[in-house]
C-alpha cells in the first residue's frame, strides 16, 4: 500500500483545514488508518485512528472535538477534518495504515506510510 497526504496549507487560528490520505495498491479496506503530526524537535505524535471497516474512531485528547477522521473505503482514501484550529497544531501531519486496529497508536506499529503534509495555524 502507498500512501499519499494531501491538503496542508496556511490557515489562521480557528478555521479549518481538510487532509486527505489516497491510498494505492490492494488491501486499503483491510488495514485501520492513523494520523500523526510532528513538530521539529518533537517525537511523531498520534492524532487519530479509524477502523478498517470505519466504525470504530480514536482521538488523542488534544484534538477531541475538534477534528474528525473518516474514510470511503470505495475511494481508498481517509481524510481529517480538523476545525477550531489552533497555533499548537501546526504540524507535518503524516497518514499511516496499520493491520492491527485502533489500538495500535505506536509509531512502530504502522506498516506504511505516507509524506506529510506541512499544516501551518497562524496566530
Amino acid at each position: 500500500v502507498q500512501l499519499q497526504a494531501s491538503g496542508g496549507g496556511l490557515v489562521q487560528a480557528g478555521g479549518s483545514l481538510r487532509l486527505s490520505c489516497a491510498a494505492s495498491g490492494r488491501g486499503f479496506s483491510s488495514y485501520a488508518m492513523h494520523w500523526f503530526r510532528q513538530v521539529p524537535g518533537k517525537e511523531r505524535e498520534f492524532v487519530l485512528a479509524i477502523s478498517a471497516s470505519g466504525k470504530m474512531t480514536r482521538y488523542a485528547e488534544s484534538v477531541k472535538g475538534r477534528f474528525t477522521i473518516s474514510r470511503d473505503n470505495a475511494k481508498n482514501t481517509a481524510y481529517l477534518q480538523m476545525n477550531s484550529l489552533k497555533p499548537e497544531d501546526t504540524a507535518v501531519y503524516y497518514c499511516a495504515a496499520t493491520p492491527r486496529g485502533i489500538a495500535t497508536i505506536q509509531v512502530g506499529g504502522m506498516d506504511y506510510w505516507g509524506k506529510g503534509t506541512q499544516v501551518t495555524v497562524s496566530s
